[in-house]
């Protein structure tokens, strides 16, 4: 399904080094706010104090944030757990004040509030345990980085798999720059977003290569930029009804999808946005600069039968 029929390909690859310098100030940017500022990291990774507690009718999560922050409790993460009736509450560490006495005050204030509401548990997060969960979700990073790198480079070649992961890199820093420079709360959502943005960006990547490689075998007399404009600008259509149906999507989970779900659905946003652009105008550059050639893609067929003659 084709509904955006461009004829004449865009010369995308003049603009390479234009594009190619906003990323690069983009990204020195998003490392600057990291290193500043760093992240604001949620309950999940420093620790603090987990209440679940029951309402006899529906709970209304929006009215239990606002009576938390009447009291202080700005940072609390309120969603439900289990049934509508559930609330579960992540509050983070308070100095001089443990954890029987910060669940008891929130009880009171609840309870003062509807006196219906009854505590179920109450579990102490420690920063050990924070910090495990920091480490294992830098290490998931990783891993899913260079199994990207691997089938790039067994699926296209080595350069292919250079630009990419450049250019998922690109992505993840920018979307951590994001959320150091505005100190969103960083949680385990964010990062399931992060690596779901990882995987997302690469699709892209692909069908974008996957292109430039077969026309690398039929436009021989094309030079590598030509190649490249033409690949992206067939797959543009495509390009344009995915994202935008995706987008519209995540948009719904950020708007309606309330506050457990806002900060995964931001993290999508951004990385959805800059993974459609780092696609095309940070790894198809790098794949040029890096010098890939049409004598990459024909060697297999000069291989093929001892008659086989040399393709122009």
């Amino acid at each position: 399904m084709e509904f955006f029929n461009i004829k004449r390909d865009i010369p995308f690859m003049s603009y390479a080094r234009v594009t190619t310098f906003i990323s690069l100030v983009t990204f020195i940017a998003a490392v600057a706010a990291l290193g500043l500022k760093g992240l604001n990291l949620g309950v999940d990774f420093t620790g603090g104090t987990v209440m679940e507690v029951s309402y006899s009718q529906q709970a209304d999560v929006p009215k239990i944030r606002d009576t938390l922050s009447k009291i202080g409790m700005h940072d609390a993460a309120v969603q439900n757990f289990g049934t509508a009736r559930d609330v579960m509450i992540r509050l983070p560490l308070k100095p001089d004040v443990s954890t029987a006495q910060l669940s008891e005050q929130v009880l009171k204030v609840l309870q003062g509030a509807d006196n219906s509401v009854t505590l179920k548990r109450v579990e102490f997060v420690g920063p050990q345990v924070g910090k495990e969960l920091y480490e294992n979700g830098a290490l998931a990073l990783l891993v899913v980085s260079l199994g990207i790198m691997a089938y790039l480079a067994i699926r296209f070649e080595w350069r292919f798999s250079v630009a990419a992961i450049i250019a998922n890199m690109h992505d993840v820093v920018i979307i951590l720059g994001f959320f150091a420079f505005f100190q969103w709360e960083f949680s385990l959502t964010v990062l399931a977003g992060i690596l779901a943005v990882l995987g997302y960006s690469v699709n892209e990547s692909v069908v974008v290569f996957d292109r430039v490689r077969e026309n690398f075998r039929k436009m021989r007399k094309a030079s590598v930029s030509e190649v490249i404009d033409n690949a992206i600008t067939r797959t543009m259509s495509r390009t344009i009804i995915t994202h935008t149906m995706t987008e519209l999507m995540v948009l719904s989970m950020l708007f309606f999808g309330g506050e457990a779900l806002f900060y995964f659905a931001l993290a999508l946003t951004i990385g959805i946005v800059f993974g459609i652009y780092s696609s095309v105008l940070v790894a198809s550059p790098i794949v040029m600069w890096l010098g890939v050639s049409r004598e990459d893609f024909l060697k297999p067929e000069k291989k093929e039968g001892e008659g086989t003659e040399a393709l122009p």
